[in-house]
């Protein structure tokens, strides 16, 4: 699950703080786990759509509160803007991660996924801003955490499996998400676009459904616990969790926090469907998160 950088109004980094993100690392990382039972009964866009809709749902009430609360003006098209495009990239990064998870495991989608932490500084260093030895240091180790996680130590062949490179095109995606949420989060109101975003992923999804899919009521009623689980606490819970526990949380150390949603993830896989690793897989996962970590080490400084 992506980032919402939020501007904070105190960097106490309280233990209430720290343990909501924390929560919100964990309702992402065993989401993992519900994406991929769900597909055992929907299709992709449609597990999507139900997904979004219900954490837009769930969303409503906690913008409501906010926006009562909140003392800045802010103008609507400027939202409607930020929230189009956000939720545009949410959705076609979500969407590949929903169809890489049918042809991968939960474990390696998650830690694939948390590259986004890596990949975000890279992409800041193709805008103008310096990146330091630490991220430099994290690509090369992430590298060979995703040789061994990926590639099978009896095949030559370099290549990802199919459901391997959606998940990188995922993790991607959701860089570029994270870099257009931070350019619009100063500009409106942050729980308004955390909302606002999932409905305009639903409707993206809800299109693709009926275009490319062949939705039942039926269907999507099995899939309905999985559904419900991913769209409340992943999508309407984590993010609440994630921008209420940011206010009060360093950004770095937040981070850091919500990267053990690949950890997480993990253990979930073991746990609830019995997906082990491999000791070359595990030890991929091992040397993945150790970049995830380095690559948080020092924050990126502007250049002169």
């Amino acid at each position: 699950m992506s980032v919402i950088p939020v501007t904070p109004t105190s960097k106490q980094n309280t233990v209430g703080g720290l343990f909501t993100i924390f929560l919100a690392a964990f309702f992402w990382g065993t989401t993992f786990v519900a994406q991929q039972v769900g597909m055992d009964y929907i299709e992709p866009n449609t597990y999507l759509w139900g997904r979004s809709l219900v954490g837009g749902l769930i969303l409503i009430p906690v913008a409501f509160y906010f926006h009562r609360h909140d003392k800045h003006p802010y103008a609507l098209k400027p939202l409607l803007i930020a929230s189009f495009c956000c939720g545009s990239v949410l959705f076609f990064a979500s969407l590949a991660q929903q169809v890489g998870i049918q042809f991968t495991t939960v474990a390696k989608s998650g830690f694939i996924t948390s590259l986004y932490i890596v990949l975000v500084p890279l992409l800041l260093f193709f805008t103008g801003k310096k990146i330091n030895r630490f991220v430099v240091m994290s690509v090369f180790i992430a590298l060979v955490g995703l040789y061994l996680l990926c590639f099978s130590a009896q095949t030559t062949n370099f290549s990802f499996s199919f459901g391997d490179n959606l998940t990188l095109c995922c993790a991607l995606l959701f860089s570029f998400h994270i870099l257009t949420v931070d350019y619009f989060v100063l500009k409106v109101p942050p729980v308004l676009l955390a909302c606002l975003q999932l409905w305009v992923c639903t409707l993206w999804s809800l299109g693709a459904m009926f275009l490319f899919e062949t939705p039942s009521i039926e269907h999507i009623a099995m899939a309905g616990p999985s559904i419900l689980y991913a769209g409340i606490f992943s999508s309407g819970i984590a993010y609440t969790c994630q921008i209420l526990g940011q206010r009060k949380v360093e950004p770095t150390i937040s981070s850091l926090i919500m990267s053990l949603e690949a950890v997480i993830a993990l253990i979930a896989g073991w746990a609830v469907l019995n997906q082990s690793l491999s000791i070359r897989e595990f030890m991929g996962c091992c040397i993945m998160f150790i970049a995830i970590l380095l690559a948080q080490k020092k924050p990126i400084s502007t250049k002169d």
